[in-house]
């Protein structure tokens, strides 16, 4: 089963929401992707920055490696039925626990890379974001091991950052990746000064936020997601 996705921008939720409705059952071959928490729209609540890393530090990586001794051994990545092909065994690898029946993780990862796949192929900045804002489970490990096809939008993804508080931010140009007219945001220099904010924004276009040198902060509201222009 899908988990709900929260927080989306209503453009982005809708494509994400026709991706969903057409996902099926991924096949096992390894170079086949299997199977986009999301934009927030105007109308949820705000919710708290979030403090990440000094430089932008890509998608988040979904479910982590678990320690030695919860993990399930590799000797024991065994299906019911059938088979795991070498890339699915990969992906495994340190991620299921022990007593759980490793095809309900790697399921897991099919429907990931699904979920990206079908919103990419509708609008590739509504997957970017979704990716870089965290809200497809272990994204970065399904795409490298079980969609490898689509490290492009990967790659792209670690070049921006989420909604929230990013301190020291490398200076540039960078466009918000939704459409809320709520976004907001401001760069910081020392002391909490204000060198900059916005949205800077029109009618046909995204909100753009310049990052000056000298910041140290850059915080944004109702922004989704960034990606340098």
């Amino acid at each position: 089963m899908h988990r709900p996705l929260h927080r989306r921008p209503a453009a982005v939720a809708a494509l994400l929401a026709a991706a969903l409705l057409t996902v099926s059952g991924c096949s096992s071959d390894s170079g086949k992707p299997g199977s986009a928490q999301g934009p927030r729209s105007s109308n949820s609540p705000v919710v708290p920055d979030r403090q990440i890393e000094t430089e932008p530090t890509g998608p988040a990586a979904g479910p982590s490696a678990l320690p030695k001794d919860q993990a399930l051994p590799d000797g024991e990545l065994k299906p019911v039925t059938g088979s795991f092909t070498k890339r699915q065994k990969e992906y495994l690898s340190g991620r299921v626990p022990k007593a759980m029946d490793p095809a309900a993780v790697l399921q897991t990862g099919e429907e990931s890379c699904q979920r990206i796949a079908r919103t990419a192929k509708r609008d590739k900045d509504a997957a970017i974001g979704a990716i870089i804002a965290g809200d497809v489970p272990d994204a970065k490990g399904a795409i490298e091991h079980l969609c490898p096809q689509q490290k492009p939008l990967l790659a792209t993804a670690a070049t921006g950052f989420p909604d929230g508080t990013v301190t020291r931010p490398k200076p540039g140009t960078y466009r918000a990746l939704t459409t809320d007219p709520s976004c907001t945001w401001r760069a910081l220099g020392s002391n909490g000064k204000l060198l900059a904010s916005g949205p800077s924004t029109g009618a046909d276009g995204p909100v753009k936020a310049t990052i000056p040198s000298g910041a140290r902060e850059f915080v944004s509201t109702s922004c989704y997601a960034w990606l340098p222009v």
